[in-house]
């Protein structure tokens, strides 16, 4: 079979000063980092709609990129021209998971038997080519937001047949997380929301989408499906408000309805920013909640209030994105590049160069919040800031050792306490800059 790509040469580290434009500047995939190598920290993902599905339409255009890789698009031929490229694409980047919607992977039928009997047949091809390279399946998902019929949502959704075809939809779905030894579910609730509450009962449709999910739960284990159920929580767009507002919200709601056994979180950067919170907040809020999972890997716009996707290239942000990975042991997913490319960067080389420009990112803040963590200061810091709390009355309050009365006379002995000692926020966030650009 005759390469897709054929002028794109296998990209290859070549350090920080290479002026190569298809070479990695800093993805070392092999370079050993706190003990085992940069790979390992970083199992990076294909997205599949914005990688072979995106053509770069927006609300005033339409495709600037040719993605139909040789093949007439709304086809079975298409479909399997895409596995081509996709599977061309992460070979020759070294990437060595993909991640998927089910209609990403072949044109949707109006009946879906026969939507499943295509999805039947391209899984298979798909499965051919998973075993043929070593490439493996991160996560899946079902799109239960494009179709008109989801206008309202899937789970919250006033229609009870919307439910069933978004329960059908996620049962298939399933099967084909299972099929491709996939690690990961995910819900991303793209129309779970609403417009206004003139017309919503918000107690009815948070409780239908708990019952949604616990099904989905339910099926998957009986199908053997060990891996995670994700949440990837965002606050808006394409509703005015969704109920996955962001990880303190999503985490809540599994919890009330006895999902957090079964659930991590999927954090996207760009969706915590639109949540007014740092990439780094949501990942913390998860991590000290036990379920920081995996990790969609873009950043936004601040100039621009919705979602852009780009690839990210913020090494501060992926700094600080992997020093809370790091400290949090990890991910049970990985870093999925859910980014396109600009409008204006059509070519297929644009589709290489972005993925570069994603992953040095990632490995350079990998390699900085390494030095982070093993410079010291900053957790030092931490550390003695609360030091007050390993003896005396701080030691009994954390212990729960002591009564609010036993607090209250204890304040009558002290006066007024010193204040608080200084925060250093400005010393910290200088230690940051020595570690970075030092």
């Amino acid at each position: 079979m005759s390469e897709i790509f054929a002028n794109i040469p296998k990209i290859r580290y070549e350090g920080s000063d290479s002026k190569n434009p298809l070479a990695f500047k800093f993805y070392d995939p092999e370079r050993v980092v706190l003990g085992k190598p940069m790979k390992d920290h970083l199992p990076f993902a294909m997205a599949w709609w914005h990688n072979l599905c995106a053509g770069g339409t927006d609300m005033f255009g339409r495709d600037t990129a040719d993605k139909s890789f040789g093949a007439k698009k709304g086809t079975m031929a298409h479909a399997r021209a895409k596995v081509d490229a996709g599977f061309e694409f992460m070979r020759k980047l070294g990437v060595e998971y993909f991640c998927f919607h089910d209609v990403d992977l072949m044109p949707e039928a109006d009946d879906i038997k026969e939507t499943n009997r295509r999805l039947d047949e391209i899984s298979d091809y798909i499965l051919s080519k998973m075993q043929e390279t070593g490439i493996k399946c991160l996560w899946g998902t079902a799109n239960m937001f494009g179709n008109p019929r989801f206008m309202n949502g899937a789970g919250s959704s006033n229609s009870a047949d919307v439910f069933c075809f978004a329960a059908a939809q996620i049962k298939k779905a399933l099967d084909l997380t299972v099929k491709f030894g996939g690690k990961g579910y995910v819900f991303w609730g793209g129309r779970e929301g609403y417009e206004t509450l003139l017309n919503t009962d918000v107690k009815f449709e948070q409780e239908n989408i708990a019952r949604l999910m616990r099904m989905a739960v339910d099926y998957g284990r009986s199908i053997g499906f060990t891996g995670d159920f994700y949440i990837e929580p965002k606050p808006k767009e394409p509703m005015k408000h969704q109920y996955d507002f962001d990880a303190a919200t999503a985490i809540g709601f599994l919890r009330q309805y006895g999902l957090d056994k079964d659930f991590k979180m999927n954090i996207e950067a760009n969706h915590a920013t639109l949540a007014g919170h740092t990439f780094q907040h949501d990942l913390r809020i998860s991590a000290i909640n036990g379920m920081l999972g995996s990790i969609d890997a873009n950043q936004g716009d601040c100039l621009l209030g919705w979602d852009t996707d780009e690839f990210p290239f913020n090494v501060y942000e992926a700094t600080m994105c992997l020093y809370e990975v790091i400290k949090a042991g990890g991910l049970t997913g990985g870093f999925n590049f859910d980014a396109k490319c600009r409008r204006p960067s059509y070519t297929h080389e644009d589709m290489f160069e972005s993925y570069i420009l994603g992953m040095d990112t990632f490995a350079l803040g990998l390699l900085k919040a390494a030095a982070l963590i093993e410079d010291g200061r900053v957790d030092g810091f931490i550390k003695d800031r609360y030091s007050s709390y390993e003896s005396g009355i701080g030691k009994k309050i954390v212990a729960g050792e002591t009564t609010l009365a036993e607090l209250a006379a204890y304040a009558d002995e002290l006066g007024a306490p010193a204040l608080p000692g200084s925060g250093k926020q400005e010393r910290l966030e200088g230690i940051v800059n020595q570690i970075l650009f030092g």
